[in-house]
C-alpha cells in the first residue's frame, strides 16, 4: 500500500471515514450486548466492581435456594405437628369416651346362710381391679350379750356401811374399729352414774341400786353413750343386757365385742353375772342391706367393686375391664361362705378404648417420621441450619427443644393395657398427660412458626440485597441503548458524509484525465 499515493485530501477523508467505522462497530457492539462495559479494556474499574456486585448477588442467588428448602422443610414439620395436634385430640376424646362408658358387668347373688350360722363365715373377692390378693367381707355378725341370772340379783351397794363403792366395768370393741372403756357406779341408794373412757359421768334415777334390773342398765348405757359420742345401743333380751354397734345402717346385726369385764358388787350378788365371765358372742346372719354398706365402706374396694341390694340379693358390679373372681358360693351360686366360686365379666367397651388409643398413639410417631423434607425431619430431633450471608457470619439454628424428638415416648404416653381404664381417676390421670403432650406440640409448633418467620423475614431481605447488587452493577456496565440508538444513526449520517466528501475528492484526483 505504500507504493500508492493518496492527496491529502481523499487521505484526510478515508481516515475520517475509518473513525466512523470504528465507532459505528462499537455501537454496535454495544447495542448487540446492551454493555457498554464488555471487558475490562473497556473502563477496569467499573467492570471490575461490576463483576465483584454481581458476584456477591449471585451467592446471594444460591442463599435464596437453600433458605427456599429450609422454609419447606419448616413447612413440613408444621404439617407434621398440625396433624400430631389432631391426633392427640382425638386421643382425649377417646379416654372421655372411655370415662363416660360405665357398661361394667354384674351378677345378683341370693345370701343364704341358713337360720343359725355355725360361725364366721365369708366371702372374698380377687381379680379385676382388686389384684390377686383376695378382700374378705363376713357374713355373720355378733351380738355382745350380759349374761347371768338377772339383772334383778345385782346390787351396788357395799351393804355394810353404805358408801355405794360397787361398780362394773367393761370394754367394748366397736364394729369397724375403736375400743371404749365404760363403767357403771353407784352414786346414792337410788343414783347410777356411767362414765365412758374416764370422762365426765352421766347419771341415771333407778329404784334401787341393791336391785338393778336390766332395762334400767339399758337407759343408763344409752344416756352415757348418746352423751360421749359412741356408736353403740344397749337394749335387752330375754331379762340380758345386749349391746349393738351403729356403725352399719342395719344395727341389729352389727357387731360389738364386750371384753375385760370387771365387777365389784356387793354382797354375795356376784353370782348375778355368773362368776363374772360377763359376756358371749351369738353369730348371726348379715342382711343383705348390712353386706352392702360393709363392701361399699372397704376401702380395699372402693372404686373397684360396688354392691347393691337387687329386691333382697346382693348385686355386685364389676368396675373393671378384668374379671372379678367371686369365693363363698354354692355350687348353684348362692352366698353362703361354702367353697364354691364364680367370676363376673369385665367391661369389654373400655378395653375396646384402649386399643384405639394405643392405635392413634402409634400413629402419632408415624407422623413425626414422615414429616421430613429433602432429608431433614425437625421432628426426629434433626438440626436445620441455615445461612443468611455470603460469609456465614450469620446463621439460624432450628431443632426441637432439647433436641428431642417428637413421638409418644418423649411426650410421656405410654401404650395402655385395659386394666389403666379401670378407675375413672386412672382415666382422668392419663387424660392429664395427654394435655400436657398438647402444651408441648403447641409450644413447639409456636417455636417453629417464629423460626419460620424469621427466615421468611431473610429472605425477603436478601431478596432485595440481590435485587440491589445487580441493579448496581448494571449501571456500572450497561449501555443506554436510547443513547447508542442515537449515536448509530449519528454514525450512519457521518459515514455517509464521509463517503460522499470522499467521492469529491477523488473528482479532484480525476481532472487531469479531462487532459487526454
Amino acid at each position: 500500500m505504500s507504493d500508492i499515493t493518496l492527496s491529502t485530501g481523499v487521505r484526510q477523508n478515508l481516515l475520517s471515514l475509518q473513525k466512523t467505522a470504528d465507532l459505528m462497530a462499537t455501537t454496535q457492539h454495544r447495542l448487540a450486548t446492551g454493555k457498554k462495559v464488555n471487558s475490562a479494556l473497556d473502563n477496569p474499574t467499573n467492570f471490575f466492581t461490576s463483576a465483584s456486585l454481581q458476584t456477591r448477588a449471585n451467592e446471594l442467588s444460591a442463599l435464596l435456594d437453600s433458605m427456599s428448602n429450609g422454609v419447606k422443610t419448616l413447612e413440613a414439620a408444621d404439617n407434621g405437628l398440625t396433624s400430631i395436634t389432631r391426633n392427640l385430640e382425638s386421643m382425649q376424646s377417646t379416654l372421655r369416651q372411655a370415662r363416660q362408658d360405665k357398661s361394667f358387668k354384674t351378677m345378683s347373688y341370693a345370701v343364704d346362710l341358713g337360720a343359725t350360722p355355725a360361725g364366721t363365715e365369708t366371702m372374698s373377692f380377687s381379680g379385676g381391679a382388686i389384684g390377686a390378693t383376695a378382700v374378705d367381707i363376713e357374713l355373720t355378725g355378733a351380738q355382745g350379750i350380759f349374761t347371768g341370772a338377772g339383772f334383778a340379783a345385782l346390787d351396788f351397794d357395799s351393804a355394810a356401811d353404805n358408801s355405794y363403792a360397787g361398780s362394773l366395768g367393761f370394754d367394748v370393741a366397736i364394729n369397724g374399729g375403736g375400743t371404749r372403756s365404760i363403767a357403771i357406779t353407784a352414786v346414792d341408794a337410788d343414783t347410777l352414774s356411767v362414765s365412758v373412757d374416764g370422762g365426765a359421768a352421766t347419771t341415771l334415777d333407778v329404784a334401787d341400786v341393791e336391785a338393778v334390773s336390766a332395762t334400767e342398765l339399758q337407759d343408763l348405757l344409752n344416756a352415757g353413750f348418746a352423751a360421749n359420742d359412741v356408736d353403740i345401743t344397749a337394749s335387752t333380751s330375754g331379762g340380758e343386757l345386749v349391746l349393738t354397734s351403729d356403725v352399719i345402717a342395719d344395727t341389729g346385726l352389727a357387731a360389738v365385742a364386750v371384753t375385760n369385764v370387771a365387777e365389784t358388787l356387793a354382797g354375795a350378788s356376784d353370782s348375778g353375772l355368773a362368776g363374772g365371765a360377763g359376756s358371749t358372742s351369738t353369730p348371726i346372719a348379715k342382711s343383705v342391706d348390712a353386706l352392702v354398706d360393709e363392701i361399699n365402706m372397704n376401702s380395699a374396694l372402693d372404686s373397684k367393686i360396688r354392691a347393691s341390694n337387687d329386691n333382697g340379693r346382693l348385686r355386685i358390679e364389676n368396675q373393671s375391664t378384668q374379671e372379678l373372681d367371686v369365693a363363698g358360693l354354692t355350687p348353684a351360686g348362692i352366698v353362703d361362705g361354702g367353697a364354691g366360686t364364680g367370676t363376673i365379666g369385665g367391661n369389654a367397651v373400655r378395653t375396646e378404648f384402649a386399643t384405639q388409643y394405643n392405635l392413634l398413639r402409634d400413629q402419632l410417631d408415624k407422623l413425626a417420621d414422615d414429616s421430613s423434607f429433602n432429608g431433614v425431619n425437625l421432628l426426629r430431633g434433626d438440626n436445620l441450619k441455615i445461612s443468611f450471608n455470603e460469609t456465614g457470619t450469620s446463621t439460624l439454628n432450628i431443632q426441637t427443644k432439647d433436641g428431642k424428638a417428637i413421638n409418644s415416648y418423649n411426650l410421656g404416653l405410654t401404650s395402655l393395657d385395659s386394666v389403666d381404664l379401670d378407675s375413672d381417676a386412672a382415666i382422668d390421670a392419663i387424660i392429664a398427660d395427654v394435655g400436657a403432650a398438647l402444651d408441648a406440640i403447641r409450644s413447639q409448633s409456636s417455636a417453629l412458626g417464629s423460626n419460620l418467620s424469621m427466615v421468611e423475614n431473610r429472605q425477603d431481605f436478601t431478596k432485595a440485597m440481590k435485587n440491589t447488587l445487580e441493579t448496581g452493577a448494571d449501571n456500572l456496565v450497561l449501555a443506554d441503548t436510547n443513547e447508542e440508538g442515537a449515536n448509530m444513526l449519528a454514525l450512519q449520517t457521518r459515514q455517509q458524509l464521509s463517503s460522499v466528501a470522499l467521492s469529491l475528492a477523488s473528482e479532484a484526483d480525476q481532472a487531469v484525465l479531462r487532459l487526454f
